[in-house]
């Protein structure tokens, strides 16, 4: 039995990649896909060069309810996914978010929503197993090295800083170690922000480049000694392993899962 996905922002880099991995899947069947851009077009071509026969539609809704899909996977805009959740929670479509930027009252409203229509839905602030591993790895040293600061940096086009993942870092990392202000009580900045963000008293860089796909780095100091662990993407084909296990694994969820811990 295949699940049939309904891929939504399926023009954007993320989009195209899913979607080439699903149409080689034969566990999958690409049965709708939408976008704001490219629509129309067959997003075979786009993705794969090779035509199958689905073509991107702009109206969310509509595609629900034409293709009757198992699952939605989401990879639009911060700016959008939100109602894009909504739409498919409301007609107790499952639902894999990969998109970031979701907020605390729309991620609760989204866990509202789905218990209510008996759906699942899997939010990932990042699929790929690395960091799904190096979140698991920083909450255990937090316990010894409380101090550490954390550098993300993912390509030019991203919108949010920082990055979800990162920010899955650090609130794993806060169950394991009390807040506190790290470096000198009269530190200064020359140059506005140049210490970056603040987290319970930690410190958050955002890196925005060309070429990048995503790297994380936490480097935590104790005492003589530094402990740097870090996880990088080098392409978007890292991301489909833990796509695809929440596709398969959505249908077992019971309302909003957050991350891929529970589910690997």
């Amino acid at each position: 039995m295949t699940v049939k996905v309904l891929l939504n922002g399926a023009a954007g880099k993320m989009g195209l990649a899913m979607a080439a991995f699903i149409l080689a899947d034969p566990g999958f069947e690409l049965a709708a896909a939408v976008d704001i851009n490219n629509t129309g077009r067959d997003l075979g071509e786009l993705a794969a060069g090779k035509s199958c026969g689905v073509l991107i539609e702009r109206d969310l809704e509509r595609a629900i309810d034409a293709a009757g899909p198992d699952v939605m996977l989401d990879f639009t805009d911060p700016d959008t996914v939100g109602e894009g959740v909504r739409t498919a929670l409301a007609r107790g479509l499952n639902c894999v978010v990969g998109t970031t930027g979701l907020s605390e009252s729309q991620l609760d409203e989204a866990d509202a929503l789905a218990r209510k229509t008996g759906a699942g839905i899997i939010v990932a602030p990042n699929f790929a197993l690395s960091a799904v591993l190096m979140t698991r790895f920083a909450a255990e040293a937090a316990k010894y090295f409380p101090d550490y600061e954390l550098v993300e940096t993912h390509h030019d086009k991203k919108k949010d800083a920082p990055s979800g993942t990162a920010l899955s870092m650090v609130r794993a990392i806060s169950a394991n170690r009390t807040p506190h202000r790290q470096g000198r009580a009269d530190e200064y900045e020359e140059v506005a922000g140049s210490r970056g963000g603040e987290y319970e008293g930690a410190r958050v860089h955002s890196v925005r480049l060309p070429g990048v796909v995503a790297r994380h780095e936490i480097t935590f100091g104790g005492p003589g000694q530094l402990l740097a662990i870090r996880q990088e993407c080098t392409s978007r084909e890292c991301f489909w392993p833990g796509v695809r296990l929440a596709l398969l694994r959505v249908g077992e969820v019971k309302g909003l899962v957050y991350g891929l811990d529970d589910i690997i």
